[in-house]
Formats: structure tokens, sequence, C-alpha cells
């Protein structure tokens, strides 16, 4: 994990999911975890964890679906919340499980 923003001292970021903690929370926790720790940005942290039906969409861009293919090798889809808004100052939005 690299971050321009913590640097070496990731670490204070771990452990990001907690037993303690409620399911809310813990997306909460994993959320900020990745659009923090690393270089992609808050809507695309919340494309990868609360992925859109992309593998039979039609209606969907050749790239958006290669990015939802890509990302869902690397984590798989939260199960949780049914809708989240977010924002960090700089994006706003809402979406929809």
């Amino acid at each position: 994990m690299g971050s321009t923003y913590y640097g070496d001292e990731t670490s204070q970021l771990l452990p990001a999911t907690g037993d303690h903690m409620s399911d809310s929370g813990n997306f909460d926790s994993v959320l900020e975890l990745m659009s923090k720790a690393s270089d992609r940005s808050l809507p695309e942290c919340v494309m990868m964890m609360i992925p859109e039906a992309w593998q039979d969409n039609h209606n969907l861009s050749e790239t958006k679906k290669a990015f939802y293919e890509y990302n869902s090798a690397i984590m798989e889809p939260w199960d949780g919340p049914a809708m989240v808004a977010f924002t960090d100052g700089r994006y706003i939005g809402a979406t929809l499980d």
C-alpha cells in the first residue's frame, strides 16, 4: 500500500475492519482506507466496492466493463448497505446496491 499523503506511515490506517464495528462502520473504514491510502479517487473506490451489474449489461461501455472485470479480481463486492451517499469535499455522489 502506498500513499503520497501518508508516505511510509500507512500502517497507521490498519486495521481497517473489526468485529466490534457495524457493517456500515466497516464499509466506511475500508472506503476511507482505499481512498486515502491509494491514488484511487473516491468515486472509483465506491465503484469498486459497490459495482453495478456489469456482466450482462449491454448498455455499458467496454471501458467500464473492463474496469469492473479488473476490479472484481481485486475485491469482492460489498454486501451491505442498500444506499450509500459520499463526499470528500471534492466529489459528492450516491449509489444504490
